[in-house]
């Protein structure tokens, strides 16, 4: 009993700061400018990655994303976007545990971009911002369904925002939405001493329909919490000529990049909870680059080639269970790469659940995951590519 009343006692603590939330401040007649501060904050433990032999167990309090920012209107059809982000030192990742004791420090400019609308269907985007070859990158990191979005799924060189110039145009009363993007990609050797071959731009295409209530805005949401009734399926393709050798040594044979996705994504409210399911298919491909004599480190590991998919699901309690919204959830990635970890042809599986717990919609957020990570093929020599389990529990708020 004690347990449950500090537990009802804290959810109504938590909700009441979302009372003291930025409120938009009026510049005049069509100008407003709103801050906002978005963070998770919470524990990481993983069965492996310290001690003399890296097999012992790793604990980590961090922050998974930590935001400032300022959203703001000129007029009617010309608005702006900015976010920071602050990082210090993380010695669990997605895929590997690193316990030296850099304490490094990151702040940096995530997004930076001047909207324009058009006219009601066409929306402009220039700066930097999310390429949209996928659906998971689109979905908003703080509206997840799951922990947190696919490990897997991102572009090479610029993963997930890159600098350009983007349009959107919607279509029969938001039915269909067509995005098309022209970015940096690659620029210089990356950091890693691998030659770039030319300076050419990275172009994105992206079309989805919407056949249940629009999902019409830039970006998706993991979880609409059962206030839509929505099923949109999308395709995407990604293009960059000449983006990596495969002999980086003499700098011979060029090759392009491409890659393709298909996703759905439903969400079902009924009288007896929420049902939600999200899929996609990907494919990254540098025309076989990694089998040449010197092949750039570009083409092949996390972000070379490689194509899988993911499957996840979640169910919505309905009502409230204390102050809050009680939703399930489970994932499975699954994921082949070109060469990983030493090894051609090599899969990594990933199985994870856990739960969500909202307050104030989205504004509150506890989450806790299990996930399981499986290598077909590991290198007995280094914990960070041989089977792992990670734990996960983490605060969100958002002012």
């Amino acid at each position: 009993m004690r347990l449950k009343t500090l537990i009802t006692l804290l959810a109504v603590l938590l909700t009441s700061f979302s009372a003291y939330a930025f409120k938009p401040i009026e510049l005049g007649e069509g100008h407003y400018l709103k801050f906002f501060y978005d963070a998770q904050f919470g524990y990481t433990g993983r069965n492996t990655g310290s001690g003399p032999e890296g097999e012992e167990s790793t604990s980590e309090f961090n922050f998974r994303r930590n935001r400032l920012g300022f959203i703001g209107t000129y007029n009617s059809k010309l608005s702006f976007y900015v976010q920071t982000e602050y990082i210090e030192d993380k010695n669990i990742t997605p895929l590997s545990v690193d316990v030296s004791d850099d304490d490094s420090k990151n702040f940096y400019l995530l997004d930076a971009q001047l909207r324009y609308k058009m006219n009601k269907n066409i929306d402009l985007i220039l700066g930097k911002f999310k390429h949209s070859l996928t659906r998971e990158n689109l979905e908003g990191c703080f509206t997840p369904l799951t922990m947190d979005r696919s490990y897997f799924v991102y572009a090479p060189f610029k993963t997930s925002r890159d600098k350009g110039i983007g349009i959107r145009a919607s279509l029969a009363d938001n039915l269909m939405q067509l995005r098309f993007e022209a970015q940096e990609g690659r620029t210089g050797d990356e950091g890693d001493g691998s030659p770039d071959p030319a300076s050419n731009l990275r172009y994105t295409a992206r079309a989805h329909i919407s056949l249940g209530d629009k999902e019409k805005g830039y970006g998706y949401k993991g979880t609409y919490l059962g206030k839509k009734k929505v099923l949109t399926v999308g395709a995407s393709y990604q293009m960059e000529p000449e983006a990596v050798y495969a002999d980086t040594v003499n700098q011979t044979d060029a090759k392009d990049y491409k890659a393709y996705s298909f996703d759905i994504f439903g969400e079902l409210p009924t009288a007896a909870g929420t049902f939600t399911a999200s899929a996609a298919y990907l494919d990254v491909q540098f025309d076989e680059a990694y089998q040449g004599a010197n092949p750039d480190f570009n083409s092949y590991g996390m972000n070379g080639e490689r194509d899988g998919y993911y499957v996840k699901g979640a169910y919505m309690l309905p009502g409230k269970i204390g102050p809050g919204q009680l939703q399930l959830f489970a994932r499975y990635d699954t994921f082949n790469y070109a060469m990983l970890n030493g090894f051609y042809d090599n899969t990594i599986d990933f199985y994870a659940g856990g739960v969500n717990y909202y307050l104030d919609e989205d504004k509150i957020k506890i989450a806790a995951q299990y996930g399981v990570t499986d290598f077909e093929e590991e290198l007995g020599s280094n914990t960070n590519m041989q089977d792992f389990d990670t734990f996960e529990l983490y605060l969100q708020v958002r002012f």
